[in-house]
């Protein structure tokens, strides 16, 4: 199609009022794009970022949003425990969907969700698109040069602290100002591995290639978290250890923590027989490719359609994979952003809860195409 996407957002929650409508409503991409319509629970939270960003529409029933004829495609930024029965409607509807991360809690949702999407001929794309970042590319091709020698180790990983409670978009009074946090906390789809770890594992698994099998140990270590004087409930596990089997006696190990962090956000360190890799040095050199100025200056200006405003507005990342889905729908042009990847880190997370519950290491069997 070479006219606009028509795209939905799905939540109007932290995610969406602070990167995905200040980027989509920029007029450098209304001749790709325009945001038609808004769908959120909370009563009069729709209508409010509505009015706020220029969107049409406004609804509170998700159903009431894919049978308005007014949507080709959906960016669901809700909870990620409801992001696979949104998704199956999405495409029982014939509408494209872009997942932010996590796209599924478990790999069954994940398998059903890629094989309805082939039959309805529906484009997935999910969130975090690692591998379109250039330094990742970069340390890949490394990889496959040989620089690093053989692989022995790699650790990735996250800690979830007080971020969310902290954010902006939770501290004032009024419906777009007042967002609770509480679901972070919650099963299904709490805790930091989802929220957080996704990031590096993507990235780490996006450089070395997938996972064999994974084992674990993992719990609830605070049990209670303050927010604005009340006190909310935690039950989803936020400690989580694991180290995963990616073959020929290379390991990797991955966390997804309360607090504490020995790996920079989102990108892994690795260890081979010829030096390392942490962050954008090798053997404490800094790595070299055409964008690195890009990268150096800060924010996300690496990525391809980070670019004019774009570059101060936040969450850069996400903006960055709903126009991947963009270009696929337009131009046919498919993405490493793809729910295959996707998969495989939602397997190796679900594989990684039933190995703490078991004592026993998870084989994995999900896999993805890797960057040559």
């Amino acid at each position: 199609m070479s006219e606009r996407v028509r795209i939905g957002v799905v939540g109007a929650g932290s995610i969406s009022l602070r990167g995905i409508l200040p980027h989509l409503t920029q007029e450098d991409v209304q001749d790709r794009l325009q945001v038609t319509a808004l769908c959120d629970p909370v009563p009069g939270r729709a209508q409010a970022a509505a009015e706020k960003f220029g969107v049409p529409k406004a609804f509170e029933d998700y159903e009431d949003l894919l049978r308005s004829g007014e949507v080709d495609a959906v960016s669901i930024a809700s909870p990620i425990g409801i992001h696979y029965e949104q998704g199956k409607l999405a495409i029982e509807h014939g509408v494209h969907v872009h997942f932010n991360k996590t796209m599924t809690t478990t790999v069954a949702e994940a398998d059903d969700l890629i094989d309805s999407a082939a039959k309805k001929g529906v484009k997935l794309v999910s969130s975090p698109g690692e591998m379109l970042r250039p330094l990742h590319r970069r340390i890949r091709r490394m990889l496959l040069d040989g620089d690093l020698g053989k692989l022995v180790w790699a650790v990735t990983g996250a800690a979830f602290g007080q971020y969310h409670e902290r954010e902006g978009v939770r501290q004032g009074e009024d419906v777009l100002s007042n967002i609770n946090p509480a679901w972070y906390y919650r099963k299904p789809g709490g805790g930091p591995l989802y929220d957080m770890t996704v990031y590096g594992l993507h990235a780490l698994t996006g450089i070395v290639g997938p996972a064999k099998a994974v084992t674990a140990f993992s719990g609830v270590c605070i049990r209670e978290r303050e927010f604005r004087g009340e006190m909310l409930p935690c039950d989803m596990d936020d400690n989580t250890l694991m180290v995963l089997d990616f073959g020929d006696a290379f390991f990797g190990f991955v966390y997804g923590v309360a607090a504490g962090g020995i790996s920079g956000f989102g990108r892994p360190v690795l260890f081979g027989t010829k030096g390392s890799v942490n962050g954008a040095t090798f053997n404490g050199n800094p790595i070299d490719y055409p964008e690195r100025v890009l990268t150096e200056a800060g924010g996300q200006a690496d990525l391809p359609h980070v670019v004019g405003p774009h570059r101060s507005i936040q969450e850069a990342h996400v903006y960055e994979d709903i126009m991947q889905l963009v270009d696929w729908v337009r131009e046919g042009i498919p993405t490493v952003s793809s729910a295959e990847h996707a998969r495989h880190v939602v397997e190796i997370f679900d594989g990684a809860y039933r190995s703490a519950e078991t004592g026993r290491a998870q084989p994995l069997r999900t896999t993805f195409p890797t960057i040559d």
